[in-house]
C-alpha cells in the first residue's frame, strides 16, 4: 500500500518539475497574457491530459518501449522536435507579418477576427489540442515516468490504478501552478496586449519553443 511518505516524496519531485520554467510555462503565459482565457485553460487541460496519458502508458509499460526501442524513441523525438520548431517558427513569422501592419504583409490593418489578433478569444478545443500534442510528443516525459513511477508503486499493487493516482497528483500540482500563471498574466494583460509588447512576447515565446525543439532534435 502506498504511504503518505512516498506520496509526499513523489509530490515533491513532480512539484519541483512543475515549478521549473519550461515549454508548458511559456505556452500558458503567452496564451493567457494575450487575453485568450478560454484557450489558456484549454492549453492547461491539454497538457494535463497528456500527463495523465503518460502516466497510463508508463503504468501499462507502453512508454517503456520508448526507452527500450531506440527507433521508437527517435521517431517520437523527431516528431516532437519538428512540431515545436514549426510552432515556434509560426509565432516568429507572425510577428514579422504584424510588424508590416497586416497578417499578409501588405500593410493593411490587422483584422480583429484574425486568429493571431489579440482580440480573438481563442477556442478551448484549439488550446486543448495544442497542449495535448505538445506534451504527448515529448519523449522525455515518457522517460521521466518510466524512471520515476515504478519506484512509487507498491509491490503487488495494480500498476494502472496507482499510476493514474500518482499522475493525478502531478496534474493537481500543475493545475494549481497554472492558476497562478494565468492570474499573473491576467494582472499584466492590458500592458501585454499592446502591439509592441505582444510582438516581443511572441518573439520570446516563439524563440523558447523553437529552441526546445532544436534541443530535443539534438538529443540534449
Amino acid at each position: 500500500m502506498i504511504t503518505l511518505e512516498s506520496l509526499g516524496a513523489f509530490a515533491l519531485i513532480v512539484g519541483l518539475l512543475t515549478l521549473t520554467p519550461g515549454l508548458d510555462t511559456a505556452l500558458i503565459l503567452r496564451t493567457a497574457a494575450l487575453g485568450h482565457r478560454r484557450r489558456a485553460w484549454g492549453v492547461v487541460c491539454g497538457i494535463q491530459c497528456g500527463t495523465l496519458a503518460w502516466g497510463v502508458f508508463a503504468s501499462l509499460g507502453v512508454s517503456a518501449v520508448l526507452t527500450a526501442s531506440h527507433l521508437a524513441y527517435e521517431i517520437l523525438r523527431w516528431a516532437g522536435a519538428a512540431y515545436l520548431v514549426w510552432m515556434g517558427g509560426r509565432m516568429l513569422w507572425a510577428t514579422r507579418r504584424r510588424a508590416a501592419g497586416t497578417p499578409d504583409g501588405t500593410g493593411s490593418p490587422e483584422s480583429p477576427e484574425s486568429p493571431d489578433s489579440p482580440v480573438a478569444g481563442g477556442s478551448l478545443a484549439g488550446g486543448w489540442r495544442q497542449g495535448f500534442v505538445t506534451n504527448l510528443l515529448n519523449p522525455k516525459m515518457g522517460a521521466f515516468y518510466v524512471a520515476v513511477l515504478p519506484q512509487f508503486i507498491p509491490a503487488g499493487a495494480s500498476h494502472l490504478a496507482y499510476g493514474v493516482l500518482l499522475a493525478g497528483v502531478h496534474v493537481l500540482l500543475a493545475v494549481v501552478w497554472s492558476c497562478a500563471l494565468i492570474g499573473f498574466a491576467r494582472v499584466l494583460r492590458d500592458q501585454l496586449r499592446r502591439e509592441s509588447a505582444r510582438r516581443l512576447l511572441d518573439r520570446v515565446t516563439g524563440t523558447v519553443i523553437a529552441a526546445f525543439g532544436v534541443r530535443l532534435a539534438l538529443g540534449d
